[in-house]
């Protein structure tokens, strides 16, 4: 008995009973949270404007899983890519400010990295190519 109770004080931390897909709101055309279920991006969410299903308009992505865990994206989307203005959090305090086009940076923008570097200027297919 003490087992099964144990086991069942423990089922939250694993993950199970988490509420996945879309959990509030209209994730087809309007506004709407939706969680990662199992697989890549598990627990990853967005929170924002949707369109025929796609994330498209303002919205915010945080990343729990793999290599970007921590990170977290707010800004303007299109057809479920990071396109316009937004901000690029990473986890160890490097902060993108500016233009995305097709989910990366370009167009105008600021690096501002966690040791107090700055790049400001032009940026193309995520590479920075310098001041105007």
């Amino acid at each position: 008995m003490k087992k099964l109770l144990l086991i069942l004080l423990c089922l939250p931390m694993i993950g199970f009973g988490q509420k996945t897909g879309c959990i509030s709101g209209d994730c087809k055309n309007g506004y709407g949270t939706y969680v990662f279920g199992k697989g890549v991006g598990e627990g990853d969410k967005y929170v924002g404007e949707w369109k025929n299903y796609m994330y498209h308009g303002q919205g915010t992505y945080t990343y729990v899983w793999g290599l970007v865990k921590g990170n977290k994206y707010v800004g303007e989307w299109k057809n479920h890519k990071k396109n316009g203005q937004g901000t690029y959090i990473w986890v160890n305090g490097n902060e993108y400010v500016g233009e995305f086009k097709d989910g990366i940076m370009h167009g105008q923008g600021t690096m501002t990295y966690a040791v107090g570097t700055i790049e400001e200027g032009l940026w193309e297919n995520g590479k920075f190519l310098g001041e105007e």
